[in-house]
């Protein structure tokens, strides 16, 4: 039985595009997750606005060690959009990882190299969780509208938060067994992470333990660019190192699953055997 053509070895030059192509397709096409973000984000924005009002309240930049004094409705829209990033973010990545799986297997038996693989998982989850955090950050505007220098503030932090949660997304894809456990750990990990980091619902929202999470850097930059016209780029960073840190692992367990088997096995499917 031969290869099929989308499966054949190709040139190295031609590996990345192709493999790219693949991931992109993968991660874009989930139908439930474009759904969550065109209907959910804007309704999601709409009831916490609408819950939050403009309470007055009290955030820490730990960098700086200054008290913000800040509108609570518009530190719940920041807040908000974290949560719906983490959510979605990770559930596209999730479900394109775990069903590419075993296409992936074929792709390396078929002459692919994984670590070309990798490269083309890695771009298109950076460029899938860019899209969603700028979507989401579009999203916001109809509620507020901070200057320019804090609307891209509140980008970069929703990126950054983004990427993270897809890392984790790849890590969970190629880890866990069941979707069910995927989804929960994405979703619960998601809710509780970023509703720790608002004060409006959080009494210990200003308490050093919450430098522990992932969503801690992210929502620091994006309230300290926003109302405190301060570009606290080590909290980005340090949101950028869990992104880095969750892919990397992620990567690891996808090379180690990906790996070609033996001969012998590789004669029991002929379809895995490179023609």
């Amino acid at each position: 039985m031969s290869v099929p053509d989308a499966l054949r070895p190709r040139p190295l030059y031609g590996q990345f595009p192709t493999a790219l192509r693949f991931c992109v397709r993968d991660q874009t096409r989930n139908r439930l997750a474009a759904l969550l973000l065109v209907l959910f984000v804007p309704a999601w924005y709409l009831m916490m606005d609408a819950l939050a009002g403009d309470t007055p309240l009290d955030f820490k930049l730990y960098a700086t060690g200054r008290v913000l004094h800040v509108d609570g409705g518009h530190l719940t829209l920041i807040s908000a959009g974290l949560n719906s990033v983490t959510m979605i973010a990770g559930f596209v990545v999730f479900d394109a990882v775990r069903k590419a799986l075993a296409f992936d297997r074929r792709l390396v038996f078929a002459g692919y190299r994984q670590s070309t693989l990798i490269g083309a998982k890695s771009l298109a989850v950076a460029v899938v969780a860019s899209g969603i955090a700028l979507y989401t950050a579009l999203a916001m505007l109809p509620f507020w509208r901070p200057d320019p220098g804090g609307w891209f503030a509140v980008l970069a932090g929703f990126t950054a938060i983004a990427l993270t949660y897809g890392a984790l997304g790849l890590l969970l894809g190629v880890l866990v067994k069941h979707d069910l456990e995927g989804f929960f750990l994405i979703i619960m990990g998601g809710l509780m992470d970023t509703f720790l980091q608002n004060p409006l619902g959080n009494p210990l929202a200003n308490k050093p333990v919450l430098e522990w999470f992932p969503s801690f850097g992210p929502m620091q930059f994006a309230v300290g660019g926003s109302f405190g016209n301060t570009a606290l780029w080590s909290h980005l960073a340090l949101g950028l190192g869990w992104a880095a840190a969750f892919a990397a692992i992620g990567l690891v367990i996808f090379r180690i699953r990906t790996r070609n088997r033996t001969r012998r096995q590789a004669r029991r499917d002929p379809v895995l055997l490179p023609k």
